[in-house]
């Protein structure tokens, strides 16, 4: 058997790179070169830089940003933008009234990306499908109007809920699911002032603009996360069914955070908040199986309902087509272990 050697050529780009000594320096450069990017961990970008897919001129490092506290007020724990995943996962603030997002931060990457990765770049980070990654392949994200090579290629890793026929790829990050589960809202600054993006309004589904990962104005900056208080510390679980035990994304996974409350009628769920991953552009929330839920016992069969209305309108491209069975008991064994009930 004859093997075709594949050799990956890449035209050499070179770029400027400036240090921003604050938010204002680095909004000045994003404005002045639409071509500049923010690099922070590197994590992403640096990869994306090597393949080819990205080329920007100007690299800002935001690093010396004062974006690095987690701080707990006002009933909302705050916690800023150059904060890694490592560092935000281990904070007891965050165990103690956020441990969903705990979770979700170590199911993502390894160690050693975790420790470099932060909260900015991971709300950033853009998919991996190998479609979007090989220049050589047709890519509306990566090159709008050259079509969608993973519609009628290998989409097994791809989306089940709001994919268009310029895109079906999916958000990778862990984080970004729990932070949808948790209503978080990212704060933001740019040449207009501040302002709060709920998180369920960042990240957007393809449309007819895949290339647009998300509603940031490309001359903003991320300066942290706001997570309000809520009731779900004790039932929260991410479930995140992959191929490998690290180092792998999401083929599905379910972020699960309830308030149980004991009646004489047994284990009630007075509050519930469901989202997933490794299914959408965006992280998918499953508003109509958490309706259903709420006010309901703590059951198998409630599960399986839940589940099953959560699966309405999706759809798969023929490598994912497992993904149609594989998500709603992803759901149901999500919720069996928030809610610890052993049926």
């Amino acid at each position: 058997m004859q093997y075709r050697k594949l050799k990956l050529e890449v035209a050499v780009h070179n770029f400027q790179y400036t240090r921003a000594k604050n938010a204002a320096g680095a909004i000045a450069e994003l404005s002045k070169n639409p071509a500049a990017k923010l690099v922070a961990g590197g994590t992403n970008l640096i990869d994306l830089m090597k393949y080819g897919v990205m080329a920007p001129d100007r690299l800002v490092d935001i690093n010396r940003l004062s974006y690095n506290a987690i701080q707990k007020e006002s009933g909302v724990l705050s916690i800023g933008a150059t904060v890694t995943n490592s560092v935000a996962a281990a904070n007891e603030m965050v165990l103690q009234y956020q441990p969903l997002l705990s979770q979700a931060m170590l199911a993502g990457a390894s160690p050693q990306l975790r420790n470099k990765a932060t909260m900015g770049g991971n709300l950033l980070q853009r998919t991996r499908c190998p479609y979007f990654y090989d220049i050589s392949e047709p890519c509306n994200k990566r090159e709008p109007g050259t079509g969608c090579g993973a519609l009628k290629g290998y989409n097994r890793m791809h989306a089940i809920f709001g994919a268009s026929d310029a895109c079906i790829a999916v958000n990778p990050s862990d984080m970004n699911v729990a932070l949808v589960a948790l209503d978080a809202s990212v704060q933001v600054t740019g040449p207009k002032g501040k302002r709060n993006i709920p998180i369920a309004e960042f990240h957007r589904l393809p449309g007819k603009h895949p290339e647009l990962d998300n509603t940031l104005d490309r001359r903003e900056v991320i300066t942290g996360l706001l997570i309000p208080d809520n009731a779900f510390s004790k039932h929260t679980t991410y479930l995140k069914v992959r191929d490998r035990a690290s180092y792998a994304f999401a083929l599905i996974s379910v972020a699960v955070a309830l308030e149980m409350e004991e009646t004489t009628e047994g284990t009630t769920i007075k509050e519930v908040h469901l989202a997933m991953g490794g299914v959408a552009h965006k992280p998918w929330r499953l508003t109509a199986a958490e309706q259903l839920l709420k006010g309901k016992k703590a059951t198998v069969e409630n599960f399986k309902m839940a589940a099953e209305l959560a699966m309405q309108g999706a759809k798969s491209y023929g490598h994912n087509d497992f993904k149609l069975k594989l998500a709603p008991n992803s759901i149901v064994q999500a919720l069996k272990t928030a809610s610890g009930i052993k049926a």
